[in-house]
């Protein structure tokens, strides 16, 4: 084709309009018009109402993901943080109960200590606060264990009480601790008194049944449920006066001349921890006009024998003055 034939024209896409500025200038121009049409007199207030109703819902359909996306992310944090304040609350109820118990506990030991306190006051003997510590391993006697020994000045043969009453006495010290038969052991025997009609008595241990005896005391003997014992101070080791256990079960009707008198100890062994203990009355007695005053070792295996001997005297005494006091037992014909 010659070249002469050729149309040099640009395409329709690729032809030339008005120049770039006049452009510029005419749509800039039309932009402030409308800008300025639009403040006076509102001309694209229906137009963009129009448009926001169409592209709502297209909004929300676009929105939904987002929104789902942070509900679910909540609802994770509320989850965790509920169970933490969960946790939180389980954990300060738990403190709080064991504050609970804590203060029930030191209010019922502080009511102990006074009246341990109280009694030591009303007691003319010295006396030594003590903690018991565990009970004896042996599971034939009824022992215990307390922290204090002949280094604090504890002597064997020295009661301990507490502020319901009698507990037992020493019968073995260590240079820290010592041990403390109590009186329900079958070898404890405590010379006694009715409160009531002032008949005496020994007492002697039971310890199948946590429980004591009063033996020897005649079938017609003037004794009734519900009767307090307390220590007669005849046997030089337990100070008169000290509650030692109350009647819980009379029978009369026995084959031998004596009642069976079965006794609950005004003392638990089972529930007690701060106990006193006691100096032996014999260690202050005077000594009387024209006779030697016997002493008693304080240590040693013969001290301890001496203790037994005068303890099971006193008992054997006590019991015999009994029997002979009470009247003669009526026999059924």
């Amino acid at each position: 084709m010659p070249l002469g034939t050729l149309d040099r024209t640009p395409p329709p896409f690729f032809r030339q309009g008005p120049s770039a500025l006049t452009r510029l200038i005419v749509f800039a121009s039309l932009s402030v018009f409308l800008m300025a049409a639009d403040t006076r007199l509102g001309l694209t207030g229906p137009l963009r109402a129009f448009a926001a109703v169409i592209l709502h819902p297209v909004e929300r359909a676009l929105l939904a993901p987002v929104r789902g996306a942070l509900s679910a992310g909540l609802y994770v944090d509320g989850i965790a943080q509920a169970q933490a304040r969960a946790d939180q609350a389980r954990a300060e109820l738990t403190r709080q109960s064991e504050r609970s118990v804590q203060a029930d506990q030191l209010q019922q030991e502080n009511a102990r200590l006074r009246a341990l306190l109280e009694l030591r006051e009303r007691l003319s003997l010295r006396a030594r606060a003590a903690e018991v510590l565990y009970d004896a391993p042996d599971p034939y006697t009824r022992k215990i264990i307390i922290d204090r020994g002949s280094s604090h000045g504890i002597l064997p043969g020295s009661p301990v009480v507490n502020e319901d009453g009698v507990l037992g006495q020493v019968t073995r010290v260590y240079p820290m601790t010592a041990e403390v038969t109590l009186a329900i052991d079958e070898d404890a025997a405590i010379p006694v008194h009715n409160l009531r009609t002032g008949q005496r008595g020994v007492v002697f241990g039971s310890p199948s049944s946590d429980s004591m005896e009063l033996r020897f005391v005649a079938a017609n003997a003037d004794v009734q449920v519900g009767d307090l014992l307390q220590t007669s101070g005849l046997d030089g080791v337990y100070p008169p006066g000290l509650a030692v256990a109350k009647v819980s079960r009379l029978d009369r009707r026995t084959q031998s001349d004596f009642a069976k008198i079965m006794l609950q100890p005004m003392a638990s062994p089972d529930h007690v921890r701060h106990v006193l203990v006691l100096e032996p009355i014999g260690l202050h007695q005077p000594a009387r006009p024209g006779a030697d005053e016997p002493s008693l070792p304080a240590h040693g295996k013969d001290g301890k024998e001496a203790r037994e001997r005068t303890g099971a005297a006193s008992a054997a005494a006590s019991a015999a003055a009994s029997a002979a006091s009470a009247p003669a037992p009526r026999r059924s014909p």
